[in-house]
């Protein structure tokens, strides 16, 4: 019996991703990389009820299409620089997407550098087709659908 917990311990271990901490110039490069794949970032925090409620709809989003690029970034750095309870939470919710930690702080420095229509707010989610250069911010909430709608308005 102790066997096969550990067993199961050590299987959900390995199964965590790595969470990677970035620089602004490293989502600008995922910004502009030309690709053939549709980049969805999604800017998120643990402590932001909005946010946790609509994770699901990107995981539903990875399973559903593979030439979308889905990544979500975690802006707790700024509040709180302790990588593990990004990661704690990712292991929780066994998440699939791809989880970076924006390692920025004083945000005013750099937000507009993402998207000039960006406030801060949170919730956002950054749609872009860097093929034709087509971007799509949203700055609240998702629901059901509202994903896929943004995706086909920057595909066309």
């Amino acid at each position: 019996m102790l066997f096969a917990l550990f067993g199961v311990i050590l299987s959900v271990a390995t199964s965590a991703q790595t969470i990677n901490q970035i620089k602004l110039k490293d989502l600008q490069k995922l910004l502009t990389t030309k690709t053939d794949r549709v980049q969805v970032i999604n800017f998120w925090a643990t402590w932001c009820a909005p946010c946790v409620k609509e994770i699901p709809l990107f995981e539903k989003l990875k399973t559903d299409n593979s030439n979308i690029d889905i990544t979500l970034v975690s802006m707790d750095f700024d509040l709180d620089p302790d990588p593990a309870k990004v990661e704690r939470f990712v292991s929780r919710k066994g998440l699939k997407n791809k989880v970076v930690i924006l390692a920025e702080t004083d945000p005013n420095s750099w937000i507009d550098k993402i998207d000039k229509s960006w406030s801060g707010a949170l919730p956002a989610t950054l749609i872009v087709n860097t093929q034709t250069g087509k971007r799509k911010l949203v700055q609240k909430e998702l629901h059901e659908g509202d994903l896929e709608k943004l995706i086909t308005e920057v595909s066309n």
